[in-house]
């Protein structure tokens, strides 16, 4: 149950940040106290992503076990650990506002729930 709604909690949530980064990332990133170059369309692709990864997650969160749910769980700690590294990178350069702390507190609960899943869940024969 609880994989499930770590799933699906993380699902939605990347589904609208996606959503905000690819239909109004100026918006979201002055939220954070961030002054993109209009021009540049580089949050736009971390919207992308993050819409795959929305929906890996969504379409995967009934995987009760095998390969398929091995790969959803390695994954998602990966972009978990890496995006706290970043987070964190960018909160002690003073890039943007205290808001910033919230994405390195998200990566952080995102990455020790799948470390714990991806631990716990025994690999595939």
């Amino acid at each position: 149950m609880r994989l499930t709604l770590t799933m699906t909690v993380t699902a939605i949530g990347s589904l609208l940040f996606g959503f905000a980064y690819l239909l109004a990332p100026a918006s979201v990133a002055s939220l954070y106290g961030i002054m993109l170059d209009p021009s540049s369309e580089y949050p736009r692709y971390f919207g992308s992503a993050l819409l795959g990864f929305a929906a890996i997650l969504w379409l995967g969160r009934k995987v009760t076990s095998g390969p398929a749910l091995r790969a959803i769980l390695v994954g998602s700690f990966v972009a978990s650990i890496t995006g706290f590294v970043v987070a964190v990178f960018q909160a002690l350069n003073g890039t943007g506002n205290a808001l910033v702390w919230s994405t390195v507190v998200i990566y952080l609960l995102l990455s020790l729930g799948f470390a714990d899943f991806v631990i716990r869940t025994p690999p595939p024969r």
